[in-house]
C-alpha cells in the first residue's frame, strides 16, 4: 500500500467519523442529564436539509452550518416540550421525532434533489500539515473536523472539570436530590436536550456541506442511530465516542474501497455496504456482556421522567 493511498484512507476515515463525533457528543451530554433522546436521525436530517438550502441560496457555508444548528435546536425543543414539560414517554417521543424529522426533511428537500454545491475548501494548519502521511490526513481537513476535536475537549472538560458539569451529572444520577438542594432539574435537562439537538443539526450540516455536497433523500443513512449507539459503545465517556466514530468511519471507508477497487470477493455489494453497521452491532454486543460496567457508567435516571414538587 502506497503512502498516498494510506493518507487518503486516513483522510476519508476522519471525514466519515466527524458527523458521528459531533452528534454523539451532543447525545452524550443529553443522556448525562438523564434524558434519552432517540430522535438524532430526524434532527440530523432536518439540519442537513436546512444547511443545504441556505448554502445553495447564499453560498455562505457559515450561515449554512448555523441554519443546521438552528434546525436541530428547533427539533430538539419539540422533543423537550413533549418529554420534559408534558412528561410523555421519552422513547416514544424520540422515535416519533426521528420519523417526523426524516419525513419532513424528505418533503422539504424534494425541490433540492437536482442541485449540488461546491465542496468546502480544506483548512491547512501550518507546519503540521507537512508531516508525512498524518499531516495531510489530519491537519488539512475541513473546519468542522477541527471543531469536533475542540468539542471533544470542551465536553470532557465541562463534564469532569467544571461545576456546571458536575451539576449536570448530578441531575442525571439523582434528580430528586439535585432538586432538593435547589437545582432546577427541568431547566438543566432542557439545556442539555437543546445542546444535543444543536450538535445533531451541525452534524447533519457537515454531511451536505463538506462530506457529500448535495441533498438526497435518506442521505443520513442511519448515522443518527449509530451516534446514539456510540454513546453506549463509549460507556458514556467522550474520548471513546471519538474512537468509536473513527472505527465506524474506517469500516465504511474500507467497504467503499473494496467496492471501488474492483476486488472480486464473491460477496454481494449490499453485504459490504452493511458491514460498518454490522461491526457497530457486534461491538455493542461485546460491550453489553459487561453489565457491571454499563450500570457503573450509565446515568441512573436515564429515560426516567421527573416531576418537581411545586
Amino acid at each position: 500500500m502506497g503512502l498516498d493511498l494510506l493518507t487518503y484512507i486516513l483522510f476519508a476515515t476522519v471525514m466519515a467519523g466527524t458527523p458521528l463525533i459531533i452528534a454523539g457528543l451532543g447525545e452524550l451530554v443529553t443522556e448525562k442529564a438523564g434524558v434519552l433522546n432517540l430522535g438524532c436521525e430526524g434532527m440530523m436530517s432536518m439540519g442537513a436539509v436546512a444547511a443545504f438550502a441556505v448554502a445553495y441560496g447564499t453560498h455562505n457555508y457559515f450561515l449554512a452550518i448555523l441554519a443546521g444548528l438552528v434546525a436541530g435546536l428547533v427539533m430538539s425543543l419539540l422533543f423537550a416540550v413533549a418529554a420534559l414539560t408534558l412528561m410523555a414517554n421519552q422513547v416514544a417521543c424520540g422515535l416519533a421525532l426521528s420519523i417526523f424529522g426524516v419525513g419532513l426533511a424528505a418533503f422539504i428537500g424534494k425541490p433540492l434533489e437536482s442541485m449540488s454545491l461546491t465542496a468546502g475548501t480544506p483548512v491547512a494548519i501550518p507546519l503540521l500539515c507537512r508531516i508525512p502521511v498524518l499531516g495531510p490526513a489530519l491537519f488539512q481537513q475541513q473546519s468542522l473536523v477541527y471543531f469536533s476535536w475542540v468539542l471533544l475537549a470542551a465536553v470532557a472538560w465541562f463534564l469532569y472539570r467544571s461545576k456546571p458539569g458536575l451539576v449536570l451529572r448530578a441531575v442525571g444520577e439523582a434528580p430528586v436530590s439535585a432538586h432538593a438542594i435547589g437545582y432546577r432539574v427541568v431547566r438543566i435537562r432542557y439545556l442539555a436536550v437543546l445542546f444535543g439537538g444543536a450538535m445533531a443539526g451541525v452534524a447533519g450540516a457537515f454531511m451536505v456541506v463538506f462530506y457529500t455536497p448535495l441533498w438526497v433523500e435518506g442521505m443520513i443513512a442511519g448515522r443518527g442511530w449509530i451516534s446514539i449507539a456510540l454513546v453506549v459503545f463509549s460507556t458514556w465517556r467522550p474520548l471513546r465516542v471519538l474512537l468509536g466514530a473513527y472505527l465506524f468511519g474506517g469500516c465504511m471507508v474500507a467497504q467503499m474501497f473494496v467496492q471501488a477497487s474492483g476486488i472480486h470477493l464473491n460477496v454481494p455489494a449490499q453485504f459490504l455496504s452493511a458491514l460498518p453497521y454490522l461491526a457497530t452491532v457486534l461491538v455493542l454486543v461485546l460491550i453489553s456482556h459487561n453489565r457491571s460496567n454499563i450500570r457503573l457508567n450509565s446515568p441512573a435516571s436515564l429515560g426516567q421522567p421527573f416531576l418537581p414538587d411545586v
